[in-house]
């Protein structure tokens, strides 16, 4: 005998869950279904319906009843979605899409409340998994939502048992499903009926609130590793939730850059960038503050004449609207100095001078031990020997270390940065066995915090080349960079500097090594 149930809560191994269909496979039904032989149109609207069963019997009995095709019904469906879920007689099943599970939020609002106020917050959410405990968890975000939101989703904020109750009354008509690790997952349709069966004005309101407790869920540090998978499970919602112009969204742009998606980073702040100037003008204290987030993540994407030019911009117009000695002002200086000297045709020297000129400044608004104040004195110490004083260089990092360590933590991304740049100088200061033991040390501790495809990391491995052929080892320096290298082009692009520099350097360590550079490159 075999049972059929929406009601996923059953005890173990008496269950056989009905998943949707693939999407290759839920094509094949369509053009099967129809007799339109149009793959593209069938993949695609497979994917509009999520490949649920009953809605692709539903448009493909639509189709063959009104002698349509696939690619009309997709153009149709993309505009007047809740018509077409509300229409088509599938075989062998009385009720539509949108009559299923309007059945089911009725029955629901009589009997759980909170559970329907659950589902539609999710409704606004992106159609992947959602942290729930992660969304929840933000109590000091009730005050935001209007008085009929939180009647209904208050009470399941901060209290696992009632938000516990109200995800299985939502199990037991299967408008949710457990993706994992505390993750819930609403099919993309059943979160249209959603919100389609609400009024435009209520519907306004739960998307405010979902905005809302994502603003209140993201961590506090966008430069904290261990921070990371919670900014990565809700940075799908918190783009289908959170406006381009919001704090949020800037958060989540600083995350991408600071866990090495440069290039993302860089195309979310230029929307960011744009929607601030629409909304607020472009010196607005929040528009300058995200223009130089941009401007440094440019930087760090490998596009250093865009850095430069974006800081040349932004330091008079901070200057204007906040002051020369506003931190925010500083920040942006220290970009334009870090930019406008950087490369074949800068000027090292004048380089270090400047962010010497810099450090009273940052210590004197910011404190002697401020993160930012500790990365103007790496800078010095970065400039003093690109100046031609590789082992002054040397010695400023070394005095540096122990203080970002104590201030930081040894395991922050910041002092590890420390421990690779005093690495780097003591080989240029003449001690290549000495740099090559520091970068082998420090490589662990760089993926274990950052993960082994980090640009941080990719960096760390060129420069243990570097220093292993300086060593006296020119095949290992080579078979390092011949296996780094396509990690770098598929990381950071083939025109990033740091990919450029490895491969000059794999050519120079295979002409070294006295192989064939094809056979040394395998």
């Amino acid at each position: 005998m075999l049972i059929t149930s929406r009601d996923q809560i059953w005890p173990p191994g008496q269950a056989l869950d009905v998943p949707v269909l693939d999407p290759e496979v839920a094509a094949q039904f369509l053009v099967d279904r129809t007799g339109d032989p149009d793959q593209k149109a069938a993949l695609a609207l497979a994917g509009e319906l999520g490949g649920l069963p009953l809605a692709l019997e539903q448009a493909g009995a639509y189709i063959h009843a009104t002698a349509g095709s696939l690619a009309g019904y997709l153009g149709s469906f993309r505009q007047r979605r809740d018509d077409l879920l509300a229409r088509g007689e599938p075989t062998g099943y009385d009720n539509t899409v949108a009559t299923t599970w309007s059945l089911a939020l009725r029955r629901l609002e009589e009997s759980a409340p909170s559970a329907v106020g659950l589902l539609r917050l999710l409704a606004c959410l992106a159609p992947e998994p959602v942290p729930l405990n992660l969304l929840l968890a933000g109590a000091q975000a009730a005050g935001e939502l209007s008085s009929d939101v939180a009647a209904t989703i208050g009470p399941l904020l901060s209290d696992r048992l009632a938000a516990g109750d109200a995800l299985a009354a939502l199990r037991r008509y299967s408008l949710v499903t457990p993706a994992g690790d505390g993750l819930v997952l609403v099919h993309r349709l059943v979160q249209a009926v959603t919100v389609d069966q609400m009024p435009a004005n209520l519907a306004g309101q739960w998307r405010q609130a979902a905005a809302a407790l994502i603003e209140a869920a993201i961590p506090a540090d966008t430069n904290s590793p261990e921070t990371w998978p919670a900014w990565a499970a809700l940075f799908p919602h918190a783009q289908a939730a959170l406006t381009d112009d919001s704090e949020g969204m800037t958060q989540f742009a600083n995350y991408l850059g600071n866990r090495g998606s440069y290039a993302t980073a860089v195309q979310l702040l230029q929307r960011i960038v744009e929607a601030r100037g629409w909304a607020l003008g472009s010196e607005h204290p929040q528009s300058l503050a995200a223009r130089n987030d941009l401007a440094y993540w440019t930087g760090e994407a490998g596009d250093r004449a865009g850095a430069c030019d974006q800081f040349a911009a932004l330091v008079p117009a901070m200057t204007r609207a906040l002051g020369a000695e506003h931190p925010q002002t500083l920040a942006a200086r220290r970009g334009l100095v870090a930019w406008t000297w950087t490369g074949t045709a800068g000027d090292p020297a004048r380089a270090r001078d400047e962010f010497a000129e810099l450090l009273p400044l940052f210590e004197q608004a910011l404190g002697a031990e401020h993160p930012d104040t500790l990365d103007i004195r790496g800078n010095v110490a970065v400039w003093t020997g690109e100046a031609g004083d590789p082992a002054g260089a040397r010695d400023q990092y070394a005095a540096l270390l122990p203080l970002a360590e104590r201030v930081l933590g040894s395991q922050h991304p910041d002092a590890l940065d420390v421990r690779g740049n005093l690495a780097g100088w003591t080989g240029r200061a003449g001690d290549a066995a000495g740099a090559r033991d520091q970068y082998a040390e420090l490589l662990p501790d760089r993926e274990r915090v950052l993960g082994p495809e980090h640009p941080e990391v990719l960096i760390d491995r060129a420069g243990l080349a570097q220093w292993t052929g300086e060593a006296g080892d020119p095949a290992g320096a080579r078979d390092q960079l011949a296996a780094l290298l396509p990690l770098l082009e598929r990381i950071l692009g083939l025109e990033h500097p740091g990919t450029l520099a490895a491969r000059q350097d794999l050519a120079h360590w295979t002409q070294e090594a006295g192989s064939d550079p094809v056979r040394g490159m395998d």
